[in-house]
């Protein structure tokens, strides 16, 4: 046998030995941290499963109950969505509240409406911009079934410059307040919509035919 090969079998056998010390020592931990991984993948997929599974059947019974209503079993559609809302998953139990009291509204129930909409407005679990469109969903039905006072009182905080409601809160409290015969405070309004090139081209439209009809009406001054 040659040198080379003699320090070359010497070589491999310190480092199988090393090897075998490196297992001995720290085998146990990468067998344990390996069974780890697995599990928690496992873990992670099989939570994903479970998520989407639930997603998924919310998002079923929900488009069921959009279909009744669509279909004017406004009953069985405020059954399905009080069920959804009760044992719904993610954000289908708020859609669901939010939704029936649309259907309740369509079924002409306006102050079922009303009350659904001022109760998720009022519940601070619920993200303010859903909460500040369920007070603006009220309003736009007072406007009809309700008083200036009533409307106000829920969007009146929503008509500031810088907020992103402020057109159609405008709008309603405009209605209202025309309705009730407060054309200055109604000509207000409908002019501060008209004005702002923030708001949607359909609301200003319509806010210049108001301000047309009040001033043409002469009950502008």
């Amino acid at each position: 046998m040659s040198d080379d090969s003699f320090i070359r079998e010497v070589n491999e056998e310190i480092r199988r030995e090393q090897a075998q010390a490196l297992w001995e020592r720290f085998g146990p931990a990468v067998l344990v941290l390996a069974v780890l991984i697995v599990v928690a993948t496992a873990a992670v997929v099989g939570y994903r499963y479970w998520d989407e599974t639930r997603a998924n059947r919310s998002g079923d019974a929900f488009s069921q109950a959009l279909k009744l209503a669509n279909e004017g079993k406004s009953d069985e559609a405020i059954a399905a969505l009080g069920a959804l809302e009760k044992d719904g998953y993610g954000a289908y139990p708020l859609l669901a509240r939010m939704r029936a009291a649309t259907v309740k509204a369509d079924k002409g129930d306006p102050a079922a409406a009303v009350k659904d909409f001022d109760e998720v407005a009022a519940d601070t679990a619920i993200p303010p911009a859903i909460r500040d469109m369920a007070r603006l969903r009220a309003a736009l039905l007072l406007v009809d079934h309700g008083s200036f006072a009533d409307v106000s009182s829920r969007v009146e905080a929503l008509t500031g410059d810088t907020n992103p409601l402020r057109s159609t809160a405008r709008e309603a409290l405009g209605l209202a307040a025309w309705k009730e015969g407060k054309t200055q405070d109604a000509l207000k309004l409908f002019d501060q919509i008209s004005s702002d090139d923030g708001a949607p081209r359909n609301t200003r439209e319509r806010a210049t035919l108001m301000s047309e009809l009040i001033r043409g009406s002469g009950n502008a001054s």
